[in-house]
């Protein structure tokens, strides 16, 4: 026959046995109590009340008496009996939940850089901090100056402080507190598509978004361009920054396509002038250039905006060892005499008025 009550001891067993004590790093909901300067009191209802220190309430959100929070424990039990508890700490594990889940999927989460350094942003999401190095950035938002002008670097990173960036997290280790984001691994896909409806001759139109010594950075539909500084004009340019800046619109032909980055020519939207100025230059025929360039084999002479001859050292004299530098200047404007012409090889041969072919 069953038994018909239950004692007042075989109660309190039950109960006992039903409230687990709390343990360190278990995370428990809880009720607000009371706020006051420094901390605030959280009811955890049979398992007793805890205490939330200023610093451990993340400030993520004002709290009001009778808020549901979630907490995790930090110490079970204190000198005045009550629980230690963190709302910080349990919105980061809550957090860090979140983030290995979104890597897994490889989803697309947006986040706000909170702060910057010359490696890159330094991010928040879902209480966990994370880095965005500047490697990681879209050819959009990648800072392209010379490697030496760190202030210009810092400058345009600082920019993106407070932005919404669309990321995707590239790597995460909780145990190591690791989190990297990565803006470029976002927008992959969709660049992807943008390149495949692209070709070679194609005429594009783009921002320029970097001027370095070695050519111009455009940022053509969020995919980035390089117009090698040989292919900004037909005539010798010394510094691509004279003649465009950051933020000029210009019109360029796709001369090659990479993995992620399109080669560009300015000068190939215009017809190649040496081809037409060449015809003025006539074997045998006197002519006053410009000096550009001295090398230890010859100089380089400027015969007009897009024709450039060279004087090779074998025709400054027979004495070995000449010097090209101690017969020529820099900028020095001198006669000389057409050697050759090579049209096919873009090439003309000069030599001094005393200087007659070699046969």
């Amino acid at each position: 026959m069953a038994k018909a009550y239950i004692t007042m001891d075989e109660l309190l067993a039950e109960e006992s046995s039903s409230l687990k004590q709390l343990t360190q790093g278990e995370v428990v909901e809880g009720t607000i109590l009371s706020i006051k300067k420094h901390e605030a009191l959280v009811d955890l209802g049979a398992r007793g009340v805890g205490v939330v220190p200023r610093r451990e309430s993340g400030m993520t959100r004002s709290l009001s008496v009778g808020d549901a929070v979630t907490v995790s424990v930090v110490d079970n039990e204190l000198e005045d009996g009550y629980s230690l508890l963190s709302l910080r700490k349990a919105a980061k594990d809550k957090g860090w939940d979140d983030v290995i889940a979104k890597m897994e999927t490889g989803e697309i989460i947006e986040v706000v850089p909170v702060d910057a350094n010359r490696g890159g942003l330094l991010v928040e999401y879902e209480g966990v901090r994370g880095f965005l190095p500047v490697s990681q950035l879209s050819p959009e938002h990648y800072p392209r100056v010379g490697s030496n002008d760190k202030d210009e670097i810092m400058h345009r990173l600082n920019q993106l402080v407070g932005q919404n960036l669309s990321t995707r997290i590239l790597d995460a280790d909780k145990k190591t507190n690791k989190l990297i984001f990565s803006e470029k691994e976002a927008v992959r896909d969709v660049l992807a598509s943008k390149f495949e409806k692209l070709t070679i001759g194609d005429v594009i139109e783009g921002a320029v978004t970097g001027t370095v010594d070695f050519g111009v950075f455009v940022n053509v539909d969020g995919i980035e361009g390089l117009v090698h500084i040989s292919e900004i004009s037909w005539e010798r340019v010394n510094s691509p920054s004279d003649y465009v800046k950051d933020g000029d619109v210009v019109k360029a032909k796709i001369i090659a396509i990479d993995k992620d980055r399109l080669s560009l020519s300015i000068k190939q939207l215009s017809e190649d002038p040496w081809l037409t100025e060449v015809d003025a230059f006539k074997a045998g025929e006197k002519v006053e250039g410009t000096i550009t360039r001295i090398t230890p084999f010859g100089a380089f002479v400027q015969l007009s905006p897009a024709v450039e001859a060279l004087v090779h050292v074998s025709e400054l004299g027979n004495a070995e060892g000449v010097d090209p530098e101690k017969i020529f200047t820099l900028n020095q404007r001198k006669e000389f005499v057409v050697l050759d012409v090579e049209k096919e090889n873009r090439k003309i041969s000069l030599g001094l008025p005393s200087t007659k072919k070699k046969k």
